[in-house]
């Protein structure tokens, strides 16, 4: 067997220490704006931004280890959420009451080894994930929440 140089432990003890450190939000999929303030005090975010858009907003929660942005109809439902950064957040937590569907759905999908991107779609929820070590991405959206007029590409 054999054992780790001292860089090499190094690197997975500080690896083990951010992540474990590293609170992450969660926004719910379907839920009013009110989950947002709990997704801020989640993150612990150290910066947060409002953005307007024709249709819908935008609020941003930043933190060290990861960006969120969550996509909010004009009455206040989210809608999208958006990730990236060091991890990919908990989807259970994110994807709430459509958790279960988001799994059954990407049980049924073939192994595809090597692959750096995935796209599972269920009857009502269609999550995407990619990228790679120190830059994970994601999206998460319910397609019958998005506002008339709203193309999927605006999502990121």
């Amino acid at each position: 067997m054999k054992l780790l140089s001292a860089p090499g432990k190094l690197f997975w003890v500080f690896l083990a220490l951010s992540l474990a450190g590293s609170p992450q939000a969660q926004a719910t999929l379907g839920e009013g704006a009110d989950s947002i303030a709990r997704d801020a005090k989640a993150l612990s975010a150290a910066k947060t931004v409002y953005s307007s858009h024709a249709v819908y907003k935008v609020q941003t929660l930043s933190s060290d280890a990861t960006e969120v942005r969550e996509y909010l109809t004009p009455s206040g439902v989210v809608f999208a959420v958006t990730w990236n950064g060091l991890v990919h957040p908990d989807l259970s937590a994110l994807l709430g009451s459509y958790a279960q569907e988001y799994r059954a759905a990407k049980e049924q999908l073939p192994r595809r080894h090597g692959r750096k991107s995935t796209r599972v779609q269920s009857g009502q929820v269609v999550v995407e994930t990619w990228g790679h070590m120190r830059n994970l991405q994601g999206r998460a959206y319910l397609p019958a929440l998005i506002p008339e007029g709203v193309d999927t590409n605006e999502i990121h």
